[in-house]
């Protein structure tokens, strides 16, 4: 596949470009689908090297419009679609946004796909989707339970790709990413809102609840399994978990935090940083045997000591941005 042309949709936020990144090291011609905005900015894209970036085809768009992302994906035999909204707590207040751009968006990928003949369409899912663990570890055939507006939109975007599979023989795969962190993450997410608050001299971390848990799994692992699901045939029409099978607590999350950053420090609450009760995931884990046998994947930063040294390499890019011209807030943001 390392010929193909690809668009990787979402290319300028977080795991999209890392992972455009990634494409253009092995290889692939990569067109990059970021949402038009009037600065001309292009997300995270615009923190690549220049000599990545002359490699990668911008195209500005927005994913909600369907002839837009028909003119990306002209030309393209692969589809890696990440454009989402994925903010949990503004799913609350804007719930109608997300059914909108999460499954209206996919639809148009999938309409184009399907006309173009793709060879292979990329869906990013979340763990989210699973809702409170009902068994642990989580495989792929857990009942899926959309326990905030956000999961309910990528249990309905997931859906209709894996639909498109079955009615119309696309060629889908859908990524399940568990929680996926490390440099460019957005300050909301909670391992960042512990770096900054820690690199801003705070020592009593404000959190809502501490005691769920996440599988936390380095941003490097996750664009790892996205080329892998790419490359392998046997990922087509299946559903396949990207996760470490290793779980933290958020309030041992803070401590662990705590060491490698060299202090001391603990979770104090905020009110105002808690879910719904009945929304709230109190615990994720996943099972990761399917990535294994199907598409070869395993994390590379597996484990409570893989964990600390993602951490450590997170740590140091928001300890740089802190000391740059773009000074860090650690204000909380929804």
């Amino acid at each position: 596949m390392a010929a193909k042309r690809v668009l990787v949709t979402g290319a300028g936020g977080f795991i999209g470009s890392h992972l455009v990144e990634a494409l253009v090291h092995a290889g692939w011609s990569v067109r990059a689908l970021v949402h038009y905005n009037s600065l001309g900015t292009i997300g995270w894209l615009d923190d690549i090297t220049p000599d990545t970036h002359k490699s990668v085809e911008i195209v500005a768009g927005d994913i909600l419009d369907a002839a837009c992302v028909r003119e990306a994906i002209q030309g393209c035999q692969v589809v890696m679609h990440l454009a989402a909204l994925i903010g949990i707590p503004y799913s609350y207040i804007a719930p109608a946004q997300y059914v909108s751009t999460n499954i209206i968006g996919t639809l148009n990928v999938l309409q184009a796909a399907r006309d173009f003949s793709l060879e292979r369409v990329i869906h990013t899912s979340t763990s989210e989707v699973y809702g409170t663990a009902q068994s642990i570890p989580i495989a792929e055939a857990h009942p899926l339970v959309g326990q905030s507006p956000y999961s309910a939109s990528k249990i309905g975007a997931d859906q209709l790709a894996l639909s498109f599979y079955r009615s119309f023989s696309t060629p889908v795969a859908v990524i399940r990413p568990f929680n996926t962190y490390g440099p460019r993450q957005s300050r909301r997410a909670i391992i960042p809102t512990i770096m900054t608050q820690l690199l801003a001299g705070e020592r009593s971390i404000a959190l809502g609840s501490v005691a769920p848990t996440r599988d936390f799994n380095l941003v490097e692992d996750t664009v790892r399994g996205f080329i892998a699901m790419a490359e392998s045939d046997a990922a087509v029409g299946e559903v396949i978990n990207v996760g470490s099978n290793f779980e933290t607590s958020i309030g041992d999350l803070v401590q662990i935090i705590a060491e490698v950053a060299g202090v001391r420090a603990e979770a104090t609450f905020d009110s105002t940083r808690v879910r719904p009760p009945a929304s709230e995931v109190d615990r994720l884990c996943a099972d990761n045997s399917k990535a294994a046998r199907l598409i070869g994947w395993k994390p590379q930063f597996a484990g409570r000591d893989g964990f600390r040294r993602g951490l450590e390499i997170t740590l140091e890019w928001f300890r740089m941005r802190a000391s740059g011209s773009g000074n860090l807030s650690n204000r909380y943001i929804v």
